[in-house]
């Protein structure tokens, strides 16, 4: 058995605790080889990959990104792009196809097996954490853990110079990221994409943190919206799958809180920041299981799955039911943490 091994979309720690666990156990457990495809799904549509095998995989548990390099490519948009696939798999003699991503990458993964019958198993991985059919992706506990540290850090500045700051965090159209690090690091507002804001109650909750003689934090996600008017975007430009590049609702939104206050309002977009470095030990632990469930999917002959956290155990779920819609957060919860607003 030949397994080949890819991770695409946006990069986030944990990735090479998954593609060890897969090698280590592959190879010292069922004696299988390994190939992996550099830089997503554009590694079997061009046939650009690197060998795999234990010693290639030695100390990268603790890194961040991904030694195989990613993309948003998108190989349904390509010319011949799944005969190209086929005929990539076939010269390298890969059996099966390990794809680890979050829902572009799956939504691939999905079709190529449903429909055109490529082995494929799928490992969740999103920061954002809006996979459905598991309760957790790795690499959003380190995201919530940079951004909480990052929020902790502004309290300190903001109180020094009695100013609004608005910290952007990232998560697309879910807005996990956003309650987890903005409960965590006391956040005085949080603002989702699941529900629409508006921007007066949000300068009436500025107020009255000032008026307790503290300083405000806003917690905004990137793709939270006002009520009374659209989706903030630095630019309009789509990547491979259709989708915007997100970021502006902080900076538009400390334009308006400081317009309506009076007071002086900063912000801090952390983008990237987010994604990198060392992954925490839930991240390392999560990634790791991942791997090792994956490659028994293999095994099994049990292809068109994807593994999933299901409380403390990890199961096996079909790809098109995790990537059918997305994972958002419940409107009680957050009217749940909205005591803390103001």
């Amino acid at each position: 058995m030949r397994v080949g091994v890819l991770t695409g979309g946006g990069d986030c720690p944990g990735l090479n605790a998954v593609i060890r666990a897969v090698v280590r156990k592959g190879v010292q457990e069922y004696g299988y080889d390994f190939v992996g495809f550099r830089d997503g799904w554009r590694g079997p549509l061009e046939g650009v990959s690197v060998p795999l095998d234990i010693p290639a995989v030695r100390g990268i548990l603790p890194r961040g990104g991904t030694i195989l390099g990613s993309s948003r490519t998108n190989p349904l948009k390509q010319e011949n792009g799944i005969a190209r696939i086929r005929e990539n798999l076939a010269a390298q003699e890969v059996d099966a196809l390990i794809a680890i991503g979050g829902e572009d990458t799956l939504g691939v993964a999905a079709r190529l097996t449903g429909e055109y019958g490529i082995p494929v198993v799928g490992v969740p991985k999103t920061i954002d954490n809006d996979l459905s059919a598991t309760d957790y992706t790795f690499g959003f506990d380190t995201a919530v853990g940079i951004a909480t540290e990052a929020i902790d850090r502004l309290h300190t500045t903001a109180e020094s110079h009695m100013r609004v700051l608005v910290c952007e965090v990232m998560g697309r159209h879910a807005g996990w990221i956003a309650i987890h690090s903005g409960l965590a690091g006391g956040a005085n507002v949080i603002l989702i994409p699941e529900q629409r804001f508006d921007t007066e109650q949000v300068c009436t909750w500025v107020t009255s943190r000032f008026g307790a003689s503290y300083a405000p934090i806003v917690v905004v996600a990137e793709g939270a919206m006002p009520k009374d008017g659209d989706m903030v975007l630095k630019d309009q430009s789509l990547d491979s799958f259709g989708h915007v590049r997100l970021s502006g609702v902080g900076e538009w939104l400390a334009k308006e809180i400081e317009k309506r206050t009076g007071k002086e309002a900063r912000t801090t977009v952390l983008g990237h920041v987010q994604r990198g470095g060392t992954p925490s030990a839930f991240d390392r632990w999560l990634a790791t299981r991942f791997g090792l469930h994956a490659i028994e999917a293999v095994r099994d002959g049990d292809f068109g799955k994807m593994v999933a956290l299901r409380g403390t155990d990890i199961v096996r779920v079909p790809i098109e039911e995790a990537t059918a819609k997305l994972k958002t957060v419940d409107p009680k919860l957050y009217d749940e943490v909205g005591v803390f607003f103001g």
